[in-house]
């Protein structure tokens, strides 16, 4: 059994936030592949990088994940997010590879009173949502040895997400109109990557059998709209840009996407498999608001 460091973790995606927070945490023991070299739609290619790098574990960090686009582009995210991960699903299991596939708290429709538990039915609400339930379902059928791990309300400094549009539209508005009663646990990236390479540690020793689904999301919940206001305040704390924040009701707030109103994930499972947990999502703002004030004031 290889040590823990020495494996080596193949992630598919190189410019999203969670691809980019695994490359730094797993420093030296990751390759990121992504486009050129590798196509979620091109299946061959995807056959060509694990012959190549013959990694101990893949991690799909890879996928269409613009929510309101995919209304309007609902064959891009079905090829991104079904096609391309079951060809790496395909591709993993006949070299004999686990594989952890990133999904989303989007698979629900947020009806529940109580956090979502990972065995909760699905029932999505959006193109993206159905997407990625087609995906998780597409993985577990084609591999075996396959973590579905899905996530919610990813932020960090690291490319686009939540707390970089309210800080860039707070460069230009004195007031940003945000939902208020959707509700989830902020999860921040660099956290997330660490906990995802715990998970693929624990699935590379010898004897485990806890293949299956999980959630991973941040300690704590709060509101898009309260937390928006977070964001304007440590901004303003650390001469960032702020603007106030007017509530609103997601049914008075038209987006193409519909959103779950309660995005909450329920951890218990993962903890108990895997003794992983993510810290309070305050935590990730600390690192992430004064980072990106930084960037946006060109520092």
């Amino acid at each position: 059994m290889s040590n823990s460091h020495s494996r080596k973790v193949l992630v598919i995606g190189r410019t999203g936030q969670v691809a980019q927070a695994l490359a730094h945490a797993g420093a030296g023991r990751i390759v990121n592949v992504g486009r050129p070299d590798l196509d979620l739609r091109d299946a061959v290619s995807l056959f060509r990088a694990i012959e190549r790098h013959a990694p101990d574990i893949v991690i799909n960090a890879g996928g269409f994940t613009k929510v309101d686009q995919a209304e309007a582009e609902p064959d891009a995210a079905l090829a991104l997010n079904v096609d391309g991960p079951r060809a790496l699903a395909v591709a993993c299991a006949r070299q004999d590879i686990p594989l952890v596939h990133l999904s989303t708290d989007c698979v629900f429709d947020g009806m529940l009173a109580r956090p979502y538990r990972p065995e909760d039915p699905p029932a999505p609400l959006s193109a993206y949502g159905r997407s990625k339930l087609a995906g998780e379902w597409a993985v577990a059928d084609a591999a075996a040895q396959h973590i579905i791990v899905r996530v919610s309300w990813v932020f960090s400094h690291l490319a686009g997400n939540f707390v970089r549009t309210m800080l860039t539209l707070a460069q230009s508005r004195e007031t940003v109109t945000v939902v208020s009663d959707q509700i989830g646990c902020p999860t921040h990236a660099p956290a997330l990557a660490n906990a995802l390479l715990a998970i693929a540690d624990t699935a590379c020793t010898i004897g485990f059998s806890g293949w299956g689904t999980y959630h991973l999301a941040g300690s704590g919940e709060i509101d898009r709209a309260s937390f928006a206001r977070h964001i304007f305040e440590l901004s303003r704390q650390h001469g960032g840009p702020a603007a106030s924040v007017k509530g609103v009701l997601t049914a008075d707030f038209s987006t193409p996407a519909r959103r779950p109103l309660n995005a909450r994930l329920d951890m218990t499972r993962t903890m108990d498999m895997f003794g992983v947990t993510l810290p309070e999502w305050q935590a990730g703002m600390a690192d992430a608001v004064p980072t990106l004030v930084r960037e946006l004031e060109g520092g």
